[in-house]
This record gives C-alpha cells, structure tokens and sequence, in this order.
C-alpha cells in the first residue's frame, strides 16, 4: 500500500501535514486509518466504527504520538480507499 505522507513547510523546514490513508471494513463495516511519519520513523494507526469516530480517534492519536514541544503535522488529509468489483 502507497502512503503519501508528507508535505514540507520549506520557511520553518517543518512538516506541517499528514495523510491517512483510510479503508473500510467489509464484513464488520467501520474505517481504519494509517499515517506514516517520517520523522521519528513513526506509523500511526486507528479506527473507527463510523466518521465521526474515525475523525476523533485520528485526532486523539495524532495527540497522543507527539510530545509537548515536538513539531506535529497542522492539516490532516484523509484519503478514502475503496475497492469495488464489477462484473461483465
């Protein structure tokens, strides 16, 4: 699976955004969500059983994986992915 993650903000050479890449659960419904952040060579990961609780939990994670301090990303991107099969 291709991430896209990062986008480098080049006045403060800080990464200012992220992107999760977001699939959907096809027997128990419900998203998952993963990032992967270059610096600090980190992955984070969560779900949720609807929207709203992907967008809090990828909010709550993002808060939890950098300290006080540390540089984390300002616009998070979610990108959905969704396989469909048709037949002819």
């Amino acid at each position: 699976m291709a991430v896209r993650c990062c986008r480098t903000n080049r006045r403060k050479n800080k990464m200012s955004e992220i992107t999760f890449i977001i699939t959907e659960d096809d027997i128990d419904g419900g998203y998952t969500a993963h990032a992967h952040w270059p610096e600090g060579n980190r992955d984070i990961v969560t779900e949720g059983d609807t929207r709203d609780d992907l967008i809090r939990n990828i909010r709550e994670a993002l808060e939890v994986s950098f300290d006080n301090g540390e540089a984390a990303p300002r616009l998070i991107h979610l990108h959905f992915v969704r396989d469909e099969v048709i037949s002819r």
